[in-house]
């Protein structure tokens, strides 16, 4: 059944270090996007600092998804970082308990203060929003036996042994990565995480560039098949660094989008 596509574009900072091109993805989405928060200039900071300074920013996500969900929506998030998911899918959690979350990222973001060697809060939040440390932030851990990571290929030694010590689900990319998280998957709700540097540095400017990503068409073909077998709950798309490539990320983005209908 179609629901209402409801496109949020975050502007406010979570723990962006580079610049990024959320406005311009947001509109190019479809639908009215409903942007929140203002732009700020980027920054290093440590980590503790950034959810300090950002704990406003990164509830509003949360909320914004919580309440697209509660109102039968289709939540399609557009977000400078990956710290957003800190919020965003315990609010999944709240209202689908039966979805998974697929994670389409080059990097794990399964770092915890314990094991981060930047310091780098965009290098936590899959761990936080599951539990492995607690950020303080509303909402309860999503189930690590629900998420199944796709194309991930940039670990940290102390990242990859936790991840190997959790029941997430990783999935290299690869010639087998479709299949193999159709299978993870099992026919199941999914709630989509999508960071654009899942996509080969050939075709998709990153902050954190990591050689041997899916092509767009093999990304495209992965969420088409997803789509077939499984419900779509809703999408967030993180660190478009580029203006540029926002086409390209919304042509990837186009078979998640048959369960949302645009309305003004």
């Amino acid at each position: 059944m179609e629901r209402p596509l409801t496109t949020i574009g975050m502007l406010c900072r979570t723990s962006e270090r580079v610049p990024h091109a959320t406005r311009a993805l947001a509109e190019a989405l479809p639908g009215e996007t409903r942007f929140v928060g203002s732009e700020e200039a980027p920054r290093d900071a440590a980590w503790d600092d950034d959810l300090r300074d950002s704990r406003g920013c990164l509830l509003e996500a949360g909320g914004q998804v919580d309440d697209a969900l509660a109102a039968g929506s289709f939540p399609l998030l557009a977000a400078g970082n990956c710290s957003v998911a800190l919020t965003t899918l315990a609010a999944v959690r709240r209202h689908r308990p039966d979805a998974r979350v697929l994670w389409l990222d080059a990097h794990g973001d399964f770092n915890t203060p314990k094991t981060t060697p930047s310091g780098f809060l965009g290098g936590m939040p899959l761990a936080g929003a599951v539990g492995e440390w607690d950020a303080g932030l509303d909402g309860e851990p999503f189930p690590p036996e629900r998420v199944v990571m796709a194309g991930v290929r940039d670990l940290d030694p102390a990242e990859r042994e936790l991840l190997e010590r959790s029941p997430v689900t990783v999935v290299g990319a690869g010639l087998d990565t479709l299949v193999a998280v159709q299978n993870a998957l099992d026919r199941s709700p999914v709630y989509i995480h999508l960071d654009v540097d899942v996509l080969d540095p050939e075709f998709m400017p990153a902050q954190f560039p990591v050689a041997g990503g899916l092509r767009p068409d093999k990304l495209y073909d992965l969420l088409e098949a997803v789509s077939d077998e499984c419900e779509i709950v809703g999408v967030e798309v993180t660190a478009l660094v580029e203006a540029e490539a926002a086409p390209t990320v919304v042509s990837v983005l186009e078979p998640l989008l048959k369960e949302a209908y645009v309305h003004n």
